[in-house]
């Protein structure tokens, strides 16, 4: 079984650099920060509100009927249970969204960049004392990010489907139709992506404004109704409730969990906006108006206990509700956006850290380099949510299967974020202590909560996690494998250039520059061997380029290269380093003219250019390095690997693969 592919090559197919800082790296990179963020910080704040907030802003549509009617609606509707499910549901937005994700981790960002991925990045480079000890903090990074791609099906699906069954409240005759209004309308959503999330975000960001401005409108009139239920903003009600309620507050735990689905999104978007713009939209317009319509959700319960079928639109009045089921439905394509291009930043980051395969990832803004679109994801998350609507058919049902893989990824994101807290900020311990109680006993006692969904649909987002899992440790065990593999069979680059002046017969020089694209520093490109091995040739002109990538999003130009000749031009020969974040997007031919700018190339080398791709042929071996089924999945994964050419940017007529094969 083989499988040709470009491979593991010059930029994912290889280990982590000789310094995962690339400030201690040859000097080549001090950690200054570009400017990632040039729009204003009013277009920036509206951008976030149309992409960011869209998940956590649209819980309001069925958490508070979900904790009331699941399990046969065991949590009633006198005072204590309604002040207590309203007080649990402020705090954990409180103490998880505002203090947590807003107050302390959006702090912790890789240059800007936020999501789990960002968190295993800083890790990658954090000084631990055992390697075990780092390696299993990875792991859980990694299996966090998994946890987020099942949350990413879930979230359209449900989301989408609460805001269109609404209808069955405007106009009970079309309940019908909702299926078939749900799959049009995530269509849409899914094929507006490739226009990226600036341009969603400056569309959907004024609809937000609106949508924001309703729930506290609506909330207000519900409050209206009973202003005691203001009473609830004090813990001592969930506290009470928790106390004298045990098993029944146990359970509705399981269901208050989805009023803070979209946290992690928030921080997996923080890429695309910037910490300070989301943390301005949050505390002026999105916090304060999630408060109120909870708050008025609760009021209208308390007056109208029927109301517990559905209270996000009976607190509406007669007259606006089919208005409000259009808005509700916009706002749900919008809560869908933020999940989505969470998920196309997770997958960026992925696959500049060596746990993915090369994949096509185009830059979608001219200003904002966090912001990315991956056709694969796309898709794939489009057939993956689509079959899930026609499958659960209900966002009640869709109820069941959520929660798990969000409160996981909340646990995950704790315990990764005090050993960076620890270890990189050096934060006391009693702090680190503090916020690891408050935080890890808030959320493991959703977790535990949402157990009791595995068996009953919380399974999917699980195998979901687990499926992902499997590929990225797959693809980066199989990397290593194959790095170490191909580092043997290219051999030491001092110890070629020297056999060059004594090789037999001559090798012949030919006119114009070759530029061979590597891996590593030390070692000879495989298709400048095989080139002069095989062929007797090497060009008047030749460039090695190393190309390396850094545990950081973006490095400037002005940082990006270094000659590493070391009194190789003797032989015609030049070596540079190229350095590029895990955001950045490799170009070779650009790399080159950027050389000539920084006087390390002559204007010459750049005319009469061949590029040279050292390809290799994967091979299953009989050695046991991984499991059979193992190899397979890696080898399959290799051969669907973007095509090098276009991932390097490199002109197709008149570039030329050539390597050897590697068995795995």
């Amino acid at each position: 079984m083989s499988s040709e592919s470009g491979g593991p090559d010059p930029v994912v197919g290889y280990e982590q650099p000789e310094s995962a800082d690339p400030r201690a790296a040859r000097g080549r990179y001090d950690g200054t920060r570009p400017d990632r963020h040039r729009s204003g910080a009013a277009a920036l704040a509206l951008g976030a509100l149309g992409v960011v907030f869209g998940d956590i802003g649209t819980s309001p549509l069925y958490s508070i009927q979900t904790v009331f009617s699941a399990d046969h609606a065991r949590v009633h509707t006198n005072p204590v249970e309604v002040y207590g499910v309203i007080s649990l549901v402020f705090w954990a937005i409180t103490v998880i969204v505002s203090v947590k994700y807003v107050g302390f981790i959006l702090r912790a960002d890789n240059d800007g960049e936020g999501g789990i991925m960002a968190l295993t990045a800083l890790l990658q480079k954090n000084p631990l004392k055992t390697k075990r000890g780092k390696a299993v903090l990875i792991a859980l990074g990694v299996f966090g990010a998994s946890l987020f791609y099942g949350d990413g099906i879930i979230t359209p699906a449900i989301s989408v489907l609460s805001a269109v069954e609404g209808v069955k409240v405007s106009a009970p005759g079309l309940g019908h139709y909702v299926l078939p209004i749900t799959v049009t309308v995530l269509t849409l959503l899914f094929v507006i992506q490739r226009f990226g999330t600036g341009f969603v975000g400056k569309f959907f960001g004024p609809v937000m404004l609106l949508w924001f401005a309703t729930l506290a409108a609506t909330g207000i009139n519900g409050i209206r109704r009973d202003p005691a239920i203001l009473k609830a903003l004090s813990p001592s009600y969930g506290v009470q409730f928790i106390v004298s309620h045990g098993t029944i507050a146990f359970i509705a735990l399981g269901s208050i969990v989805l009023a803070v689905t979209g946290a992690e999104a928030l921080y997996a978007d923080m890429g695309h906006f910037g910490r300070a713009p989301i943390s301005r939209s949050w505390f002026f317009v999105v916090f304060p108006a999630l408060t109120l319509n909870y708050l008025g959700q609760g009021a209208l319960i308390l007056h109208v206990p029927a109301a517990i079928s559905n209270p996000f639109f009976l607190i509406v009045p007669t007259w606006g509700r089919t208005a409000m089921v259009l808005l509700a439905t916009v706002a749900t394509v919008i809560a869908s956006q933020s999940v989505i291009s969470g998920a196309f930043s997770v997958t960026r980051q992925a696959v500049q850290l060596g746990f993915l395969p090369r994949m096509t990832i185009r830059h979608t803004s001219e200003h904002e380099v966090g912001q990315v679109y991956s056709p694969a994801i796309n898709w794939t998350l489009y057939v993956a949510v689509v079959v899930l609507v026609l499958g659960f058919r209900s966002s009640a049902h869709l109820a069941s299967a959520y929660g798990v893989a969000v409160t996981g990824t909340f646990v995950l994101n704790t315990i990764l974020f005090l050993v960076v807290a620890r270890t990189l900020w050096r934060r006391p311990k009693w702090q680190v202590a503090v916020l690891g109680t408050v935080f890890l006993f808030t959320e493991l006692s959703f977790f535990a909560a949402n157990l009791t969904k595995v068996a009953h649909g919380g399974w999917l987002p699980l195998s979901v996690a687990a499926v992902v899992f499997t590929v990225l440790v797959t693809w980066q065990r199989g990397r290593t494998l194959v790095t170490r593999a191909r580092t043997k069979e290219e051999g030491s680059l001092s110890e070629f250039l020297e056999e060059l002046h004594h090789v037999e017969p001559k090798v012949h020089r030919v006119p114009g520059t070759a530029v061979f694209l590597n891996a590593t520093v030390d070692t000879t490109p495989l298709a400048l061997r095989t080139n002069v091995e095989h062929n007797h040739v090497l060009h008047e002109r030749v460039v090695i380029l190393n190309i390396e990538v850094a545990n950081v999003p973006h490095v400037p130009d002005s940082r990006q290269l270094v000659c590493l000749d070391s009194g190789l031009n003797k032989n015609g020969i030049t070596h540079l380093q190229a350095t590029f974040g895990f955001q950045d997007q490799p170009n070779v031919p650009a790399t080159l003219r950027l050389a000539v700018v920084q006087d390390l190339l002559p204007a010459a080398d750049l005319e009469d250019l061949t590029y040279f791709l050292s390809r290799i042929t994967l091979t299953q071996s009989a050695k046991h390095t991984m499991p059979r089924w193992q190899k397979r999945l890696f080898l399959t994964i290799a051969h669907n690997s973007a095509n090098p050419v276009q991932y390097f940017g490199l002109p197709t007529d008149t570039t030329i693969s050539m390597g050897a094969e590697i068995s795995v």
